[in-house]
């Protein structure tokens, strides 16, 4: 029969012989994981929703903006409007025209913004904010469709929205119950979700993003191979039955750690890099041909290529080099520093 470890026992939690001691965290962390419980569980809630009631109505707002010949117009006051701007932010980059309208200032001439071929999405937790009010007056007066994000069903925005994806009540996790947390991490995703679905259902593809991505760290991970490799005199190639020799002094000359063997048609036939070299250093290595190293059929990319498909493929072989090749004739090298100079690296 198994015994209980005793103090002193060699087979103890650690294997020490000393007692265990449970980890105490700290009051901020235990703090931080209320929260994110808290938080969780109001996720949870939403996607239990969507798979529910709310996944019809999650369909029909999708389904209003694809039909619009306009833009999405995207409000709300306090915390949701924060959460509102971002919402706008996503929809423009994924290929939804969109923008946010404060409620306050539509008062004040910011209808103006606002056309009869938009959509407008208007965000209230309660359903009740006053500032929303005449902004909600001019989407019936002029008949532009209005999507609620609301979790209150029975409220005045709710009651004038064409669609009203209800959002699930959940327990903020502020201990107070105020502050908004639970629920505009909730508004969020849902504004994620909605972004995605019309992003899918048009299509958007990475080369679009590109278009409305050319800066940073994003834009440089959607440039293309062509955009980054070096051309012309710059690739670093010999004719098949060059003596090594001489793919040496090219090899050198170019400072790629590679040289292209190209066949009596163009085509590529091979490549030499400094790895072939270890591989078959010998005392006869200059007056050997370049045929007799290469490696035959090496893995290429094409022009029109993403330059992170490019790395990937550098990262996955331990290369710093490929030939780029277009109708089998080697047109460029791409080199790893050169996607570390732009920023692809």
């Amino acid at each position: 029969m198994n015994k209980a470890p005793t103090d002193g026992d060699p087979e103890g939690p650690d294997g020490s012989g000393l007692p265990s001691v449970p980890h105490v965290h700290p009051a901020s962390v235990v703090s931080a994981l209320a929260t994110l419980d808290a938080e969780k569980a109001g996720l949870e809630a939403l996607a239990k929703a969507m798979a529910g009631p709310l996944g019809a109505a999650f369909d029909v707002a999708v389904a209003t903006i694809q039909n619009s010949h306009g833009r999405v117009i995207i409000t709300g006051m306090g915390k949701s409007g924060h959460v509102a701007r971002k919402i706008a932010a996503t929809l423009a980059s994924t290929g939804t025209p969109a923008h946010y309208v404060h409620p306050a200032e539509a008062s004040h001439g910011d209808l103006g913004m606002i056309t009869t071929d938009d959509v407008i999405v208007a965000l209230s937790w309660s359903g009740e904010t006053v500032e929303l009010r005449d902004l909600v007056e001019y989407s019936r007066r002029f008949d532009v469709p209005l999507i609620a994000f609301t979790s209150n069903p029975t409220s005045a925005l709710a009651s004038s929205a064409s669609v009203v994806l209800n959002l699930p009540v959940a327990p903020e996790a502020c201990p107070h119950g105020l502050a908004p947390t639970t629920s505009t991490l909730m508004q969020l995703a849902l504004g994620d979700a909605l972004a995605v679905a019309l992003l899918q259902s048009r299509g958007f593809t990475a080369l679009d993003f590109r278009q409305l991505h050319p800066g940073g760290k994003l834009g440089a991970s959607l440039k293309f191979v062509r955009d980054v490799m070096r051309a012309g005199d710059a690739v670093p190639l010999v004719q098949s039955g060059t003596k090594m020799g001489a793919a040496l002094v090219e090899m050198s000359a170019k400072g790629l750690g590679c040289v292209g063997v190209l066949s009596e048609d163009g085509s590529l036939a091979g490549i030499v890099t400094d790895g072939d070299l270890r591989r078959h250093m010998a005392n006869d290595l200059a007056a050997r041909t370049v045929d007799e190293i290469m490696t035959a059929a090496p893995r290429t990319v094409r022009p029109d290529q993403l330059a992170s498909e490019a790395l990937n493929i550098l990262n996955a072989r331990k290369i710093t080099a490929l030939l780029v090749v277009e109708d089998r004739a080697p047109v460029g090298v791409l080199h790893i520093h050169d996607l570390l100079l732009t920023g692809i690296a």
